[in-house]
């Protein structure tokens, strides 16, 4: 089930020896706007088998030396109190989390910027605080007529009014919390000062997806898309790679509409621009690590499937509106691929109409199925779990893991304290429940050893899960779809 698609140690190679080579392009200083996520990009690693999720920070690692990070921030953002949907945290505080992470390792973190700084008051406290950590803070203000009015932007009335980000280091990334953070008017900005300076620097893009040496409909740019889709980027031919050396490669909307832009300010700022299209901003290497085709074609559709999951959840949730599932199911077709082809689907819904209750399933490494149901006592997915440890380890079907001595006080705790009328054993509660029987008994010992194994397997239930059991199985590292049933 689970075959390596990519080869991470040299991508990690290739990528760091591409930044070196660009760093020495522009005569030793480099502006790299890093796009998507440094820390665990679990959607790389799903749709690469082999990528591990670090693989960022650990070709940043290969350039410790070199690197200096500076944190972006938009502070309409700090304003809004913008959350990062897949943490539950606001985007200055994940600037703090990011920053002492980022040092833990030891990486150098050189300050934060506040993009589009309009006197906002919760920006200027933000700032209070983090100079109160120590971390230097520098302003960027919102330009008028950006970014169209190219003389305006690249003048002393536009990133002049910018306040100057010292940086010491070869390698300055550009990273931030989320999308539309200013990354790249803070790389322009930086260009600008030190060109009127005389510092001699330039400006690189860090991209993974989509991956422009693939095909546009290639499952791996596909994937990419379905991970975008209620952001409405589309992934479509670079035309001004096309017309200056007649080769096919990919890139973004986004990036190839902001392209004459970019190229008209570096040609203002440089007096010539280095690039002749976006693919050539990009210093990605990912679609060179490639070795098996098949395989990480295979684990991209299973991502677009799981994407189409999510959607029409969110959708009966009434999070998303019904074009984002439309897009979605526009990218199945051009995938070659139906609900038909998520082999973990048809075992629970099988499971759910034979026992007329919720019911789940999962495909275990070797690829056999095992399902889960609703009882007394445990719910579908605690069951489910509970019963694959016992097959991972062995243990016949029959035997009960959790000692009635455990569960029973579990259940009244719920049902006489907490309140609940349901005294069904979530995921979290079955699991600590097997952790205390663990010592006292060696087959709970032996289920207990087989949850690293769990990490990577597919799970399908047949009702929408709480949010406690969604976090379980995403803490375990196991890949959730839900029918968009309550």
């Amino acid at each position: 089930m689970f075959k390596i698609g990519f080869d991470n140690e040299k991508y990690l190679h290739l990528q760091s020896q591409h930044i070196r080579e660009r760093i020495s392009k522009f005569g030793g200083k480099l502006y790299l706007e890093f796009g998507g996520k440094l820390f665990d990009d679990f959607h790389a690693s799903r749709v690469l088998p082999g990528f591990e999720p670090d693989s960022k920070l650990k070709m940043l690692l290969q350039l410790k030396d070199k690197v200096e990070i500076v944190m972006a921030i938009n502070a309409s953002d700090i304003e809004k109190n913008k959350l990062r949907s897949d943490l539950g945290i606001t985007y200055d505080v994940d600037v703090i989390r990011l920053i002492d992470c980022f040092r833990s390792i030891g990486l150098y973190v050189g300050s934060v910027v506040m993009t589009r700084f309009d006197g906002q008051a919760s920006a200027v406290a933000f700032q209070k605080r983090l100079e109160t950590l120590g971390i230097r803070v520098y302003r960027h203000y919102t330009i008028e007529g950006y970014p169209s009015d190219i003389a305006k932007i690249v003048s002393d009335e536009g990133y002049g009014k910018n306040e100057y980000i010292e940086t010491t280091r070869e390698l300055v990334v550009i990273t931030a919390p989320g999308p539309g953070s200013g990354k790249m008017a803070t790389c322009m900005s930086q260009l600008y000062h030190e060109h009127k300076m005389g510092i001699q620097s330039g400006y690189a893009k860090f991209e993974t997806f989509p991956v422009w040496n693939l095909s546009l409909t290639h499952p791996v740019n596909l994937a990419y898309e379905a991970a975008t889709a209620d952001l409405n980027d589309v992934n479509m031919i670079d035309p001004f790679h096309l017309d200056a050396y007649g080769d096919t490669t990919v890139n973004y909307n986004r990036d190839v509409e902001i392209f004459p832009v970019v190229k008209a300010m570096l040609e203002k700022i440089l007096g010539e621009c280095p690039y002749k299209s976006p693919t050539d901003m990009g210093v990605n290497m990912a679609g060179n690590c490639i070795i098996d085709d098949e395989n990480v074609r295979n684990a991209s559709k299973q991502e677009i499937l799981r994407r189409y999951y999510t959607a029409l959840c969110q959708q009966r949730k009434g999070r998303i509106g019904d074009e984002v599932v439309l897009k979605l199911e526009l990218l199945m077709k051009k995938a070659g691929i139906t609900t038909n082809d998520r082999p973990v689907i048809g075992p629970a819904l099988q499971k759910a109409i034979l026992t007329g209750a919720p019911a789940a399933s999962i495909e275990l490494p070797d690829g056999q199925m095992v399902t889960g149901k609703t009882s007394e006592l445990l719910g579908a997915s605690s069951a489910l779990l509970l019963n694959a440890l016992k097959t991972l380890a062995g243990i016949d079907d029959k035997v009960e893991l959790i000692s009635p001595v455990i569960l029973e006080p579990i259940q009244r705790l719920k049902t006489e304290h907490f309140g609940n009328r349901n005294p069904r054993l979530h995921t979290d509660e079955a699991l600590i429940a097997l952790s205390i029987c663990a010592p006292s008994d060696e087959r709970a010992e032996l289920a207990m050893q087989q949850l690293d194994k769990l990490r990577g397997c597919e799970v399908h239930s047949s009702v929408i899960l709480s949010s406690v059991d969604e976090n379980v199985f995403k803490r375990l590292g196991i890949n959730l779809t839900c029918e968009p049933i309550y």
